[in-house]
């Protein structure tokens, strides 16, 4: 320990901050789903779900997620559409793409029993430090660090540790303090707890310290720094890219939708038909209209705009411009393109700022229906 930045360990009332944390817990502890047994794959869910989404939001989707898919097995058998229609919603896909694949793995390689050894439990796709910890520890009761974001943040302000969180290799630090910390005893409770701490009390803005009940043990809240702690370097700029999206119906009211590739971005979600604008003085529509001339030899009838909507990734921001149109011509199905009507189309797995592209469709026809 005396190579990391952790000196402040060596006076640290272990135990006591142990006992104080975890009393707490058992106290206060928030009545979540996932926290009724300790069942690896139900534990291996919520913990991909949790990341960057709100508890608030997971909750709804991990209950349905179960009724879906009860058992380890039971994801690993179902269709792909199927998973990426109950993730819907969510957000970045390719974390359900991964448990998946990680559970077809386990149920082949593993006779559907989640690995219980860091080495083993690791190899599985999407699966990093962090998801092995938190399984590891919650379910079975191994003392393994599960450092996140709300661990970092709160143990920078109890220990003191002034390097940035920001920094991939910041994670070991914490990681080592975890390793000297966690309760051999009840490392389940430990952890939950941490994170607890973070979401409820320890917050990013305007930490409850008044209410903690590890503020004795806190240096940050001593030494009166608990508000410039963690240090955190600002993530790079993200980029804006225009697009022009269309809604386009056939004359028997059905919807085309397309399939977005199986590899990147919203990988092998269904979308209306869209294309980047390069060009702030091009127009969408018309270049949309060209697509489909020369790509299927289809006509289409551009409609009117009917919103800008605006969905913001961690690295880029989309502005979509949506239009209606009007699709004439024959068009046979395949893979990646399809005509639908609403009812067929709602087992498709679309991302959100298709969602809200059928929302604008639907509101636009009902406001002309009323102004007729």
């Amino acid at each position: 320990m005396k190579d990391l930045p952790l000196k402040n360990l060596e006076h640290f009332d272990i135990k006591g901050f142990q006992d104080d944390l975890i009393s707490w817990f058992k106290q206060e502890q928030r009545n979540l789903p996932w926290r009724k047994d300790q069942d690896p794959y139900k534990v291996w869910v919520s913990e991909i779900m949790l990341q960057q989404t709100r508890v608030d939001t997971v909750i709804p989707y991990f209950n349905r997620f179960l009724e879906l898919f009860p058992s380890l097995n039971d994801l690993a058998e179902a269709d792909e559409e199927k998973v990426l229609k109950a993730w819907e919603g969510l957000g970045y896909y390719s974390r359900v793409r991964n448990l998946q694949s990680a559970v077809k793995e386990v149920k082949e390689n593993y006779g559907s029993v989640v690995p219980n050894t860091p080495q083993e439990i690791s190899k599985l796709k999407g699966v990093g430090p962090y998801t092995a910890g938190a399984i590891l520890s919650i379910a079975y009761g191994i003392p393994e660090p599960a450092v996140d974001g709300n661990v970092m943040r709160v143990l920078s302000r109890i220990l003191s540790v002034w390097v940035d969180i920001a920094k991939p290799s910041s994670r070991k630090i914490f990681e080592e303090a975890v390793r000297a910390l966690i309760s051999h005893k009840e490392p389940s409770f430990f952890n939950q707890a941490l994170m607890e701490l973070g979401a409820l009390i320890c917050t990013s803005t305007s930490p409850s310290c008044l209410l903690c009940p590890v503020r004795e043990h806190c240096i940050a809240f001593h030494e009166g720094v608990q508000d410039e702690l963690p240090v955190k370097t600002k993530k790079s700029k993200q980029r804006e890219v225009r697009l022009a999206a269309m809604v386009l119906t056939d004359e028997n009211g059905r919807f085309l939708i397309h399939k977005r590739p199986d590899k990147g971005l919203l990988a092998n979600l269904w979308e209306f038909p869209n294309l980047e604008i390069h060009h702030p003085f091009e127009s969408g529509k018309e270049q949309l209209s060209e697509f489909f001339n020369q790509t299927f030899d289809l006509i289409v009838s551009p409609g009117k705009n009917i919103g800008l909507i605006e969905h913001v990734f961690s690295h880029l921001i989309w502005k979509t411009t949506v239009y209606t149109g009007r699709l004439t011509g024959s068009f046979e199905n395949s893979p990646e393109w399809r005509l639908v009507t609403s009812e067929e189309m709602e087992p498709y797995a679309f991302p959100v700022s298709h969602q809200k592209m059928r929302k604008l469709y639907e509101e636009h026809i009902e406001n002309e229906i009323n102004d007729d």
